[in-house]
């Protein structure tokens, strides 16, 4: 296997796994604590879990460098004769062959090895570091795919740069699993792509589609690619409706019922049927008509509802939409969606629309608003279905307000209220982090909110905004956003 010096690291990794694993079966040299073997051997595990997290990203790094180092080497030895595409399926192959991967998974691997070379180099550095894992690698070149040079960077730069004119706040990427990050990595992209969202929009449109996967058991998928506002509509509906049948005497959980109900809808029965079966299985469950509607929040960039900008507005629970979709929600959906306008300043929540501030839910609006999901490290449950819950008890002296609440998913709410797990303080701006019964903290996602963009030649009171940003801009911007809230 290559040169010796290859050979002694190997061997020098393979002798450190065989520590590792000696001290994990309690058979190291010395306890990890001699007052209390158990619990040390509990924390020195996960001492263990996160020096080989860091690890095999660095292994990660280097076997995307030498992926691509092989890949160019291989092409130069095979010389001008050999058809590129030909070259490039033979270089796939033994990738493959190598690391025991399909031709696809092949091709993946060595796309990205190239993109984290060409494009990505903060990126390929951080992996190298043990900062980031592959998944997140894998994320980040997705992203950056469809972006120019510059955007490529600038999408680096802003969750990878402190030092950024804008970057990520809240946990760092490398602490959260990659599908956040790829949910986090997605918004950005869709605000700051060299192409218009509705243009893009338009070609998502084009090619919506249902699909059916056969799956094992008797069971298969059937799924749907539609406009971000249906989809999640209908998901909200489904959980509102099943959450509402949920009682004493029902024993489907809500996967079940929101599975019954989605049947029931698409088969068109009509009828309302909760007979079980000794497994718990469903007979004919019927979607009853129901008025119930899930309320959802729609922040929209001021100038962007004017039709004064094109910039994407947020749909809680999804992420980016065309501002067109936006305007027709406000404008259609007022019975279950909640207009937030934003500040033109600084990109923060400006207010709630009139409907929904005077409903006596408008602090869990708030509070959707700020989190935009379950709080809890790497949970991405939509703020929709949370509990609003205190972190500082009320009977210890906590306050009902937004600083003194979070909201956890029923699940984590669970967990908080039975084990060690507790909830960090908040603000009225961020959500609360987590600290484990291990004393571990863990910071929790922060909204990425930015400042929305200006419309060109915009004069506010007869003031130019593009050029000033003083006490009589604000009176005239306060002026006309009343004017047209």
């Amino acid at each position: 296997m290559g040169t010796q010096a290859v050979v002694r690291a190997f061997e020098d990794i393979k002798a450190a796994l065989a520590v590792l694993s000696a001290e994990v079966d309690g058979a190291g040299s010395e306890p990890f604590s001699q007052a209390d073997p158990l619990a040390g051997l509990a924390d020195g595990c996960l001492d263990i879990l996160a020096g080989s997290r860091e690890v095999e990203a660095g292994i990660a790094a280097v076997k995307a460098k030498a992926a691509v180092k092989y890949a160019d080497s291989a092409c130069a030895v095979a010389g001008p004769d050999v058809p590129v595409h030909a070259q490039e399926m033979a270089v796939a192959a033994e990738i493959g062959c190598v690391l025991a991967l399909g031709p696809r998974a092949a091709s993946s691997f060595l796309s990205t090895s190239y993109a984290l070379r060409s494009t990505l180099p903060r990126t390929l550095e951080a992996l190298q570091a043990g900062v980031l894992s592959w998944q997140h690698a894998v994320v980040m070149a997705d992203e950056a795919a469809g972006l120019d040079v510059a955007g490529a960077a600038a999408l680096e730069g802003h969750f990878l740069n402190p030092d950024a004119a804008d970057p990520a706040r809240g946990c760092p990427v490398g602490q959260m699993p990659a599908h956040r990050f790829k949910a986090k990595a997605r918004t950005w992209r869709e605000r700051h792509h060299a192409e218009s969202i509705e243009v893009r929009h338009a070609k998502g449109v084009a090619d919506r589609r249902v699909e059916f996967r056969a799956d094992q058991d008797g069971m298969a998928w059937l799924s749907a690619c539609l406009p971000a506002d249906q989809a999640l509509a209908g998901w909200n509906r489904l959980t509102a409706i099943s959450r509402a049948m949920q009682g004493p005497e029902e024993r489907r959980g809500m996967p079940q019922l929101r599975a019954d109900n989605f049947a029931d809808a698409i088969l068109g029965s009509g009828a309302t049927d909760d007979r079980h079966t000794a497994a718990g299985v469903v007979e004919g469950a019927g979607l009853p008509s129901s008025p119930i509607r899930a309320q959802v929040l729609v922040t929209v960039p001021v100038f962007s509802l004017m039709g004064m900008t094109d910039e994407p507005a947020m749909l809680d629970g999804y992420g980016p939409i065309p501002p067109s979709m936006a305007r027709d929600l406000v404008a259609n959906g007022a019975d279950s969606f909640y207009r937030v306008l934003v500040d033109p300043r600084d990109g923060a929540p400006l207010e709630i629309g009139r409907t929904g501030y005077r409903v006596t839910g408008a602090m869990r609006a708030w509070l959707r608003m700020r989190d935009g999901k379950c709080p809890f490290p790497g949970c991405s449950n939509n703020s929709l279905d949370n509990d609003a819950d205190h972190i500082l008890a009320w009977a210890k002296g906590g306050t009902t307000g937004i600083a003194n609440l979070g909201q956890p998913c029923p699940k984590h709410h669970k967990l908080r209220h039975s084990t060690g797990w507790q909830p960090t303080p908040a603000t009225k701006n961020e959500p609360p982090g987590w600290t484990s019964p291990t004393g571990r903290h863990y910071q929790s996602e922060h909204q990425d909110w930015e400042p929305p963009r200006w419309p060109e030649g915009l004069s506010v009171g007869g003031i130019d905004v593009v050029h000033h940003r003083g006490s009589p801009w604000e009176d005239a911007l306060d002026r006309f956003l009343r004017a047209h809230a």
